[in-house]
């Protein structure tokens, strides 16, 4: 295979940086783009999460390609709704793989759409990266699948310690999803976590995803007089939740949540009754981070609008795959593969990301706090010494 040596460019936030150089084989060399799959939740269920990070993927895509592509290629970028399910999630990442024959994925946000979906990437060999699934598992089905964001072992111990060493509370109480796996094994990691430390847990609840009640659940919470109530579920249900516990008498600034609440529709629908919660997160509008003060501008300039932690997890992935691809060594998805496992310190949107042995993002978590409407950045605190 006669070697050839490429001149590449892609854009790193805030300027253009080399991505790296590679050789390719001959069939790789005919193929006269990079072709990308994503499939995200367009609709159903988590149809904002999805459309943020529709959003921040296509941001990332374009300003890579306007400078050049990679390797002197372009990447096409073929996304799929997987319609909020599991099903359909892994029907579209067969598609993607093999009739679209993408080279690496991006997707999803729900952690039990990951997994599905990732298991599927795995056996047929093609790299994803999760954006935003937090729950441990998704890693774990196999050496194919990656994500650029903090697990929910992390986030939930992280939340512990800011009530115990930040608020100062002791009595907490849970409420949760019992069938969802981000929002149960949030809800068990911070629970242990908590115990750990000395605060008392004093009540817990857990629901199913198909409720939309929660009269019940918050009055028993409320009259086993917590001083936080830990309430870690997706936006959709945290905005009726948000509601009905004003009505009930509590008060917005007692709630503590995980990522899952990060969506423009809860500060739209629910911002009045949510202020002065705070929420683990791994982004805010406002973080005082040259890489991220960057990325907004980027993100406000398109959308005309401030992006969720969604938009800039959505664009950290897609930048991160350009980024790995460029320093392949290879053209093939077993290439690609190798040199995700190999990302150090790349400067993402959400700060610093290294992928570590287990396939996960070493990184810090951010503290955001609701506030006027806003998710406003509060403190960052480092995992694993905070």
């Amino acid at each position: 295979m006669k070697r050839r040596t490429w001149i590449v460019a892609a854009l790193g936030i805030g300027g253009i940086s080399a991505l790296g150089l590679g050789c390719s084989s001959n069939k790789a060399a005919a193929t006269p783009e990079w072709r990308v799959g994503a499939y995200l939740s367009l609709s159903g269920a988590q149809t904002q999460f999805g459309q943020d990070t529709r959003e921040g993927i296509e941001l990332a895509m374009d300003e890579v390609n306007k400078a050049g592509g990679v390797r002197g290629k372009p990447i096409k970028l073929l996304v799929e709704d997987d319609k909020s399910s599991q099903q359909e999630a892994t029907n579209k990442v067969l598609q993607l793989i093999d009739r679209d024959k993408v080279v690496a994925l991006l997707g999803e946000v729900a952690s039990s759409i990951s997994k599905a979906a990732g298991i599927v990437a795995n056996r047929k060999k093609v790299p994803m990266i999760s954006p935003s699934s937090t729950n441990p598992d998704v890693t774990r089905v196999g050496p194919y699948v990656f994500r650029v964001c903090f697990t929910d072992d992390a986030q939930g111990q992280a939340g512990a310690r800011f009530v115990a060493n930040t608020l100062k509370k002791k009595r907490v109480a849970i409420l949760y999803a019992t069938d969802n796996l981000y929002s149960a094994g949030l809800a068990g990691d911070f629970r242990d976590e908590a115990k750990k430390l000395g605060l008392e847990v004093v009540a817990e609840k857990g629901f199913l995803n198909s409720e939309t009640n929660f009269t019940t659940y918050i009055t028993e919470l409320r009259d086993a007089k917590p001083d936080v109530i830990y309430a870690p579920i997706y936006y959709n249900a945290m905005i009726p939740v948000a509601r009905q516990a004003k009505a009930a008498g509590v008060k917005g600034d007692m709630f503590l949540g995980g990522d899952g609440w990060h969506s423009e529709a809860l500060v739209k629908d629910a911002g009045e009754e949510m202020d002065g919660a705070y929420l683990t997160d791994h982004f805010a509008p406002d973080v005082p981070l040259a890489s991220s003060k960057a990325f907004v501008a980027l993100y406000r300039a398109r959308f005309q609008h401030d992006p969720s932690a969604l938009a800039a997890q959505g664009y950290d992935a897609a930048r991160l795959l350009a980024d790995a691809i460029g320093r392949a060594k290879g053209d093939s998805p077993d290439a690609i593969r190798d040199a995700i496992a190999e990302t150090k310190a790349f400067p993402g949107a959400t700060g610093a990301i290294t992928i570590n042995a287990e396939r996960n993002a070493d990184k810090s978590i951010v503290i955001v706090q609701i506030k006027g409407g806003k998710f406003t950045y509060h403190s960052t605190v480092d995992p694993k010494t905070n």
